[in-house]
């Protein structure tokens, strides 16, 4: 792992904190509105993200991630508005505090449960990188600007552990604008160059 323990356990809270006053913010017109994930809206994305974390604090993590697992988790949430999806966000973070709060080096450097390809720390790495990557699913549907901050280191080391495991070893520039376009290629957000990264979810 390229980033300490530490930074990623304090990094994900950080961005469930983030992406509740994220959800606090939005209207009933927002919630609605169409994202660039697609067939999803912003309330599905939200439900997504929430379920997600949700999932791994109850210690459901078979299929995590797979699409049979997110749509459970969209369906399970559909119809509720963005404070009630606040709410949760705001309880699964309370209990992510008292997750984290277990885990040693050596738990953080051994295989992740679930059927995950990578070690314990690099699942929770995900968990954050999925959780800034979807708060920007929803301010690009809403035509609000990215914000990067600290969520960004998480979000470009998950990206390079990705592309990784496509073989590509590249380094993503440190202009923080041109980072954060850089994962959106590699996440199959926007299209590239012929330089540019792979599409890991391709």
């Amino acid at each position: 792992m390229a980033l300490q323990r530490n930074v990623v356990s304090d990094g994900l809270l950080d961005e469930l904190d983030h992406f509740e006053s994220l959800l606090r913010s939005l209207t009933p017109e927002d919630w609605s509105a169409p994202s660039r994930c697609d067939g999803w809206t912003v309330a599905d994305v939200a439900g997504h993200t929430v379920g997600s974390m949700a999932d791994v604090v109850a210690g459901r993590l078979d299929g995590l991630g797979s699409p049979e697992v997110t749509a459970r988790e969209v369906a399970e949430r559909r119809g509720r508005g963005a404070t009630d999806l606040a709410d949760e966000c705001a309880e699964v973070r309370k209990a992510a505090v008292g997750l984290l709060a277990v885990f040693d080096d050596a738990a953080w450097l051994a295989p992740a449960p679930g059927g995950f390809d990578g070690a314990l720390g690099d699942g929770v790495e995900a968990l954050w990188f999925d959780t800034f990557l979807h708060a920007d699913d929803i301010r690009a549907a809403l035509g609000r600007p990215s914000q990067t901050g600290s969520g960004l280191a998480g979000a470009v080391s998950h990206t390079n552990f990705l592309l990784a495991g496509h073989g590509w070893h590249g380094e993503a520039p440190a202009q923080a604008d041109a980072a954060m376009a850089w994962i959106l290629v590699a996440t199959g957000r926007r299209a590239g160059g012929p330089d540019s990264p792979p599409n890991v979810y391709a």
